[in-house]
């Protein structure tokens, strides 16, 4: 009897490397996602402070110009958002290939264009007003105070932009601890200067978006320490050469250009659901305001998860390791999912208490119950959607994420809002909602087997 006794120790072996290797991958991904919960979070965190300065001023009038001239900027920046995604997934994959030069070229390239794009707004500033402004309601002195944030903040745009892509190459580089101090220190200095400039000087609107401006140069100072640290200027000087590689920068502005397009769908998607909600009364506005306070919460986690699954597809795919891409995908989506339920659940369970913390109207609070279950599909669907918006923004195939967008937006959400519409019905207004989430997972889901062949 011939038996082959060497294959045993080997295949042992490899086993045994299989699963240190899962098992060094589980705090890894851990420790990348807590620390971008803990940053995310510091978003909300001073933006509610800086509400609560405003709305204890003795004029109501320039905490609503603020929030009128918020809408603006979050359409703007949001919008250009890919300088954070798209640096996050290519720096990713030079790292899994340890092409230090790449890495490198990555954030060069990015920053050009978030310079160039920063003073392209402060150029178009006016035009940018007049139209905005335009478009936005508000009584006379109400749009004066949001004039006077926005000419203040505005100033901001150069740097907020840059520190897009300081966060995404961080992030790309597994560095998620520097971009939790870039957050203590930006949004710690917003929270400092609002008290400065709105409590103790009085200066109102203008003195919130001067603190936000002053905050983001900050933000971006430290960054720039960060990079400095452990970049040369010889090696800069070293791949100048091909900063402006033809076939490079075509990459990069395709992926750029379909993440564009998938955030704009997903930011028109939730503006015509709000929207539509205004048209039917006050009281279904003031419903689906206070459960997307919920989802945004939810999201501040769920993107915590998914800035991880990006930083580590991006890896792999590089190593071209593709059995840590499917456990990467088995554990932030599993992780994912129970956490959208939970959320889901705990505000099924105990709507009153909870939605009593954001509103005391007995009116609202009596009949938000009809419509929190809701919750549990959205958020069920949505944190699926996420981390898979997560994973293909790793693997850099922005084509893949603006198809699904654009296929979830018009084909999943629209047919559904058009009816809710016609029949002024909140609940078809989310289970449009809860199809565009369903969609995207759909259409993101059927890609995942060809992205883990060899």
């Amino acid at each position: 009897m011939n038996i082959n006794r060497p294959e045993f120790p080997q295949f042992n072996q490899n086993m045994l490397i299989a699963a240190l290797d899962r098992y060094d991958f589980l705090p890894r991904f851990f420790r990348l996602a807590i620390v971008n919960i803990l940053s995310n979070l510091m978003v909300p965190m001073a933006g509610l402070i800086s509400v609560a300065f405003l709305g204890h001023l003795g004029d109501i009038r320039h905490l609503a110009g603020v929030t009128l001239s918020t809408v603006l900027f979050n359409y703007i920046y949001r919008t250009l958002g890919f300088l954070r995604m798209g640096t996050t997934g290519m720096t990713a994959q030079a790292v899994g290939r340890e092409d230090e030069e790449a890495v490198l070229l990555t954030g060069l390239r990015n920053g050009l264009l978030a310079l160039g794009l920063g003073i392209t707004i402060l150029i178009l500033q006016y035009p940018l007003q007049e139209i905005g402004f335009a478009l936005l309601s508000a009584t006379p002195d109400v749009k004066a105070s949001g004039l006077a944030y926005y000419n203040a903040r505005i100033w901001a745009a150069p740097a907020t932009l840059l520190n897009f892509v300081l966060i995404g190459w961080f992030l790309g580089r597994e560095q998620s601890g520097k971009v939790l101090v870039l957050s203590v220190v930006g949004n710690g200095a917003n929270i400092l200067l609002d008290y400065l400039l709105i409590v103790r000087l009085g200066w109102e609107s203008a003195g919130a978006g001067l603190a936000t401006t002053a905050s983001q140069y900050l933000m971006l100072v430290v960054g720039i320490i960060f990079v400095c640290q452990e970049v040369r200027l010889k090696q800069i000087r070293a791949v100048a050469g091909r900063l402006l590689d033809l076939s490079a920068l075509k990459a990069c502005l395709a992926l750029n250009r379909d993440i564009f397009i998938r955030t704009f769908a997903f930011l028109s998607t939730f503006s015509i659901f709000t929207n539509l909600s205004s048209v039917m009364g006050t009281m279904t506005l003031t419903e689906n305001a206070l459960l997307l306070q919920v989802v945004t919460l939810a999201i501040y986690f769920i993107d915590g998860l998914a800035f991880a699954t990006e930083s580590l597809a991006g890896i792999f795919r590089g190593k071209g390791d593709h059995e840590q891409l499917s456990f990467l995908l088995g554990i932030s989506g599993g992780t994912s999912l129970i956490l959208g339920l939970s959320f889901a659940l705990v505000c099924v369970l105990f709507p009153y208490p909870l939605f009593g913390l954001l509103t005391n109207h007995s009116e609202v609070l009596d009949t938000i119950d009809r419509y929190v279950s809701w919750l549990l599909p959205f958020l069920g669907f949505g944190s699926m959607a996420f981390i898979l918006d997560g994973y293909f923004l790793g693997l850099a195939e922005g084509s893949a994420i603006r198809s699904a967008a654009l296929s979830a937006t018009l084909f999943g959400f629209a047919p559904i809002a058009i009816a809710a519409w016609l029949f002024q019905s909140s609940h078809l207004l989310w289970l449009a909602m809860s199809l565009f989430m369903a969609a995207r997972v759909v259409t993101l889901g059927v890609q995942v087997p060809r992205t883990l062949k060899g």
